[in-house]
């Protein structure tokens, strides 16, 4: 399975998903605005003490982190109810963005069925996919995010000039010129770009043309996900969760407005219009929250010694999302070869089967930020607590989605796609390519849910990189055995086996390289949701088919209402963790104590003595 992209309609980011894309979880009762909430038009905002700042231990003291020693129960509250309104924020509107991508979906197959020229525009996407991999949810997110972080937790204790600012005024222009250079090298190799792609797709030059107007995304996407990760790292969530409510209407918008003179080419210009949107819809923000500091003068001096880092920062993360993403250019590869619309087969099959992984994910990128900032203050254990309860409740959401798209796949494709140029057979064809999908839906999860955590202490990591390109080795040579005899299916097997293997080595390396989670610990809760999902997808699919009669909207009502009653009696049943870490995060947290651990641990990546008083994943 290929990472949350545009095409998923995610609101994450973030992939991104995905990507992924790349999890809408979050709850619990709404505290009374805080004063800053009043001051802002930003639906999250940081909680009341977010901005203060403690003194700096002296070196080599032992000193608890603020919110063991001096956080109140109130404060410690106020950070709980602000992770769970973040996490609400960026549900709503990420579920918004799901829902008008699929409008955008189902446009595109009602305007252009799944033939010849869908696949030449499927193939001139892979650009904006790779866009949105490498520079919204998984790239410049895993890069900037911690920088971020330890910008503002240098600022926060006094430190000359504005880190900030330097931090922008260091790392934006340079990144906007490689944005531009990139998108041009893109738009002049569109010929041989596409060649390399799809060498056995009939309509090149349409595919070319559609390349060319998608090559401006690289531009777009990369402003958009520098924003996106400024935004997080500063608790601001509301503005990076519209993105892709932006980006889908303005595809919506130019398909509808130009589609009968351009052809599929509108839906090309979309993209281009809904990546200057995404844009627009995050600048304002971000610009208040530098706003409220240009009467200090940026201290580039201060960041001098961290380019180096940061440029094998960079390296690293966005080789890592260009791997993992380079499991679409498998797949476009070898499905160019079948069939005409075996292309749009998998891509109207994959982005509603990634529809759940997209959810689950959302949780995890709320909390990125948290972890990040837990490892710049050097508290292990509650980074690690973080990550083992994000992966726990990331695997119950997303299993309970795929659960769902198993049992009731062909009533999913039939409700959403089956008019206009969109036939019974390709409905067919699709439902079954999805519930091959579906399987690799666990794995595509647990991958996004630790490669944040190999990169939230701000450090490059090349173990991410080695256990994705196994992964994409393993879907290469799957693929290519399975093509011939499984034709669409046998490629969705393969990418459910690839990014399962990196799942493994992901986890199996964590530790030293990363937050040192209990690995036997987050194997144990998987093990127990698994078989409950199992269960839950047998009894959905007996189900659905014994209403079929009863039409396709009754017939997936029927079937999803059974999916989630026995998903949720077996994960009581068998005491799953994910539900109670939701729990966990909103209600009160407990009154503090001191931990020995605690006290003393500090993480080999924290360079930033500096503790900050924010408990919200507590």
């Amino acid at each position: 399975m290929t990472t949350i992209s545009p095409r998923t309609a995610d609101g994450t980011g973030a992939t991104r998903g995905a990507g992924g894309h790349d999890a809408r979880a979050g709850g619990g009762t709404a505290a009374p605005p805080t004063a800053a909430a009043a001051r802002d038009s930003d639906a999250a905002t940081a909680p009341p003490h977010a901005g203060t700042a403690t003194p700096t231990p002296h070196a080599g003291t032992a000193t608890a982190p603020p919110h063991v020693q001096g956080t109140s129960p109130a404060e410690a509250r106020s950070s709980g109810r602000f992770l769970a309104r973040a996490a609400l924020v960026t549900a709503v509107l990420s579920v918004a963005g799901s829902v008008l991508g699929l409008v955008r979906d189902q446009a595109l197959a009602r305007l252009f069925g799944a033939g010849g020229e869908t696949d030449a525009f499927l193939v001139a996407w892979t650009v904006p996919e790779f866009a949105a991999t490498l520079l919204i949810e998984d790239g410049l997110a895993f890069a900037l995010v911690p920088m971020f972080s330890l910008a503002l937790a240098r600022r926060a204790r006094g430190a000359a000039g504005d880190p900030v600012r330097a931090l922008v005024a260091s790392t934006l222009p340079r990144l906007a010129l490689a944005f531009g250079a990139a998108g041009a090298l893109v738009a002049v190799a569109a010929p041989v770009l596409v060649r390399a792609l799809a060498p056995g797709l009939p309509d090149h030059a349409l595919a070319v043309d559609c390349t060319r107007l998608t090559a401006t995304c690289v531009v777009s996407f990369g402003l958009a996900g520098y924003c996106s990760a400024a935004l997080r790292a500063h608790r601001r969530f509301l503005a990076p969760a519209a993105i892709y409510v932006a980006y889908n209407t303005g595809i919506i918008a130019v398909m509808f407005v130009l589609g009968g003179r351009w052809g599929v080419r509108a839906a090309a210009a979309g993209v281009a219009v809904g990546g200057v949107l995404m844009v627009a819809a995050q600048l304002p923000s971000l610009l208040r929250r530098l706003k409220r500091h240009e009467g200090e003068r940026p201290s580039v001096v201060a960041d001098e010694a961290a380019r180096p880092l940061a440029l094998a920062l960079f390296a690293t993360v966005l080789l890592f999302a260009l791997c993992r993403q380079s499991q679409v250019l498998i797949e476009r590869f070898l499905a160019s070869g079948l069939h005409s619309g075996a292309i749009s087969h998998l891509n109207y099959a994959q982005k509603v089967a990634q529809i759940p992984m997209t959810l689950s994910l959302m949780l995890c990128t709320v909390t990125f930020p948290v972890v990040a900032r837990a490892l710049a203050d050097g508290d292990t254990e509650r980074a690690r607590d973080r990550v083992e309860r994000d992966v726990a409740l990331a695997a119950c959401l997303v299993l309970l989605g795929a659960a769902t798209v198993v049992a009731c796949a062909p009533q999913i494709v039939q409700l959403l796609f089956q008019r206009g140029a969109f036939t019974a057979a390709d409905t067919a064809a699709t439902a079954g390519v999805m519930r091959v999908y579906a399987l690799g839906l666990l794995g595509q999860t647990v991958v996004g849910a630790l490669a944040r955590s190999y990169f939230s202490a701000g450090r490059a990591s090349w173990y991410p990189l080695g256990a994705m390109a196994v992964g994409v080795v393993a879907t290469a040579v799957a693929g290519a055995s399975a093509v011939g005899p499984w034709g669409v299916s046998g490629i969705a097997a393969a990418n459910a086996a690839g990014i399962t293997v990196t799942a493994a080595l992901l986890l199996a390396g964590m530790g030293p390289r990363s937050v040192p989670v209990r690995v036997r610990r987050v194997l144990g809760d998987l093990g127990r949701v698994v078989p409950a999902a199992a269960v839950a997808t047998g009894a959905g699919a007996l189900a659905a088919d014994g209403v079929a009669g009863a039409g396709a909207a009754v017939s997936l009502a029927v079937g999803a209402a059974t999916v989630g009653g026995v998903f949720a009696v077996l994960c009581l049943a068998l005491r799953v963790r994910g539900p109670g870490a939701v729990l966990r995060t909103v209600r009160p947290a407990r009154s503090p104590s001191l931990s020995p651990r605690s006290v003393t641990q500090r993480h080999p990546h924290g360079r930033s003595r500096f503790r900050f008083p924010f408990r919200a994943d507590r």
